[in-house]
């Protein structure tokens, strides 16, 4: 089965793994001490990412570090970024309102 990015996303532990390697590289040990679940329920999460190509993977040593591939996530900021134009624009247009609505009552 293909996933995609929004696959990949709708999961909030897989969110949180994305936030934490966002600024910093991390092995699947430490990331699974910062969730109440297992090592292996955490590889498989990193699994899921990999195969998104959302997360990279780094051998150092004997440890595996995860690093965010950032350019990945600009499929879903593409997606969003109408939604986020649409709405700033309801809010644009209710300040007016809530402006126009102020300076009326003086």
């Amino acid at each position: 089965m293909r996933r995609d990015v929004f696959q990949a996303i709708a999961d909030p532990t897989r969110r949180g793994i994305i936030i934490l390697i966002a600024t910093q590289a991390m092995t699947p040990n430490a990331l699974a001490e910062r969730f109440d679940t297992s090592r292996q329920a955490i590889s498989k999460h990193l699994r899921i990412l990999t195969e998104c190509q959302l997360v990279k993977q780094e051998q150092t040593g004997r440890e595996i570090y995860y690093h965010l591939n950032a350019t990945k996530m600009k499929e879903v900021a593409d997606f969003i970024e109408p939604f986020r134009q649409m709405w700033e624009t309801k809010f644009n247009q209710l300040d007016n309102l809530l402006s126009n609505i102020k300076n009326n009552k003086k």
